[in-house]
């Protein structure tokens, strides 16, 4: 446009062509140009707004609103490839977020610990349950920190270490205990996954510590029940072999039957107590809830130890006001937890010494420190109990004194039986015991039904 625009002029110079023409010519073009190079510019700043409209939306992680470009031209078809690709960026962020919240809330109300690191053993992520199990800060920021350095327990540390190396192309597996930030039984996986910056690692570590502690009871409780049933079966197997043998002496013939009846009377009280055991601690026995007087219960649980005190001369004495009010509980479990307490104290008490049963009207304490109820109450003058042993007396076959107490006729689930009835009555059982002076032991019971 320019060269022609100077020919013309020159034209206009040598005289061929009228200024007035080249006037006219330049001005018409000049005001085409200007109008062309207007809407030229106007489809620019619209072209342009359009991508700036994409780059915003596309920082802000949202679809871009669509002003639908020009398909006649390569700039406009170019413009709508872009806000295609663009499209399918946000679907694709769109559905990498939703991965994301679901792989959250997965972690989130798993149980289990759960921590993923990078190939050098940083934290990539960790769950709500692994900040609990390592004692982190619920808001806390670790990533980019080596998960050694969350838990220095030697044991976990080496579990690390030796997942890291062996599981590219296999799943490992341990038990650890460690004892930071607290005791701890765990179960510990490790396995690797690929991704595009390297290979991470997941741990999983799940807590066993219950089930271990499950595992030592139920080891005890076996050990513990063989060697009671072995001492009554061994001694009448003992004594069955010898008469059957022949034995002349009729006096030595009474002693061991009178041996054999005691064994036997001692093994079945023992699978008594065994059943009335299982039966409470797997609910099978509901308790037949009524209006209760305390009273009653104590003096009908004394009268059947009566002759059983007497015999080894002990003084059992009842106290309790006659004006004491009702408790809410099971007539028979509350008559067979004062029939355990009175034998026990019976038992461990010198002859000449003195046991009393009595009822008084008590607010409860621990959970229940506001709510009127009814303590049942046996104490006696007997030896007393280490302080150490107290807190594993309800335990099943635990015995301060061993031999003494299978020579007494215990059976070592008595104060057992006792825990558990006072437990379904939403009760309280406290022991207190000196050394050479005495025992006491109190079951509190509550006035008003439990709640349901």
């Amino acid at each position: 446009m320019i060269p022609a625009a100077v020919l013309l002029i020159v034209l206009g110079a040598q005289g061929a062509v009228s200024y007035w023409v080249v006037a006219a010519v330049l001005t018409v073009g000049l005001g085409a140009g200007l109008v062309f190079a207007i809407a030229l510019g106007g489809a620019w700043e619209r072209r342009a707004e359009r991508l700036d409209a994409v780059a915003s939306a596309l920082e802000e992680r949202r679809m871009p609103s669509h002003v639908l470009p020009d398909d006649r031209d390569p700039m406009g078809r170019a413009e709508r490839r872009l806000l295609g690709a663009a499209d399918k960026v946000i679907d694709e962020f769109e559905s990498l977020t939703e991965q994301r919240d679901e792989l959250e809330a997965i972690l989130r109300s798993m149980t289990e610990a759960v921590v993923v690191t990078g190939q050098r053993g940083e934290v990539i992520l960790l769950n709500g349950a692994a900040r609990k199990m390592f004692a982190l800060g619920a808001e806390g920021d670790y990533r980019t920190t080596p998960l050694i350095e969350l838990c220095r327990d030697p044991r976990l540390q080496d579990f690390v270490e030796h997942s890291m190396r062996s599981t590219l192309d296999g799943v490992a597996s341990a038990e650890l205990a460690i004892q930071i930030p607290a005791p701890l039984h765990l179960g510990a996986s490790a396995i690797a996954i690929r991704t595009p910056r390297g290979p991470a690692f997941v741990f999983v570590f799940h807590d066993i510590t219950r089930l271990k502690s499950y595992e030592t009871l139920r080891a005890d409780f076996i050990s513990n029940l063989t060697h009671e049933l072995r001492t009554p079966l061994s001694a009448l197997y003992g004594y069955a072999e010898t008469l059957i043998r022949g034995v002349d002496d009729p006096e030595t013939v009474s002693r061991f039957l009178n041996i054999i009846e005691r064994q036997a009377r001692r093994l079945a009280r023992l699978l008594d107590d065994l059943v009335s055991l299982s039966d409470l601690e797997r609910g099978l026995t509901p308790l037949k809830l009524e209006a209760v007087a305390p009273r009653r219960v104590i003096e009908e649980a004394v009268e059947l130890m009566q002759e059983y005190g007497a015999k080894r001369g002990i003084h059992i004495e009842v106290k309790c006001p006659d004006d004491i009010p009702t408790l809410y509980g099971d007539r028979d479990r509350l008559h067979q937890v004062m029939l355990n307490l009175i034998d026990n104290a019976i038992k461990y008490t010198p002859r000449e010494g003195f046991v009393t049963a009595e009822a008084r009207p008590m607010v409860g304490w621990n959970d229940a420190a506001e709510m009127p109820g009814i303590a049942l109450i046996v104490s006696d003058t007997g030896e007393g109990i280490p302080a150490a042993d107290i807190p594993r007396l309800t335990e099943r076959f635990y015995r301060v004194d061993r031999a003494r107490s299978r020579e007494l006729g215990g059976t070592g689930l008595g104060l057992a039986i006792v825990k558990h009835i006072v437990q379904l009555h939403h009760g309280a059982l406290k022991i207190e015991s000196r050394l050479r002076e005495g025992t006491t032991v109190s079951v509190w019971i509550p006035q008003a039904p439990p709640a349901s």
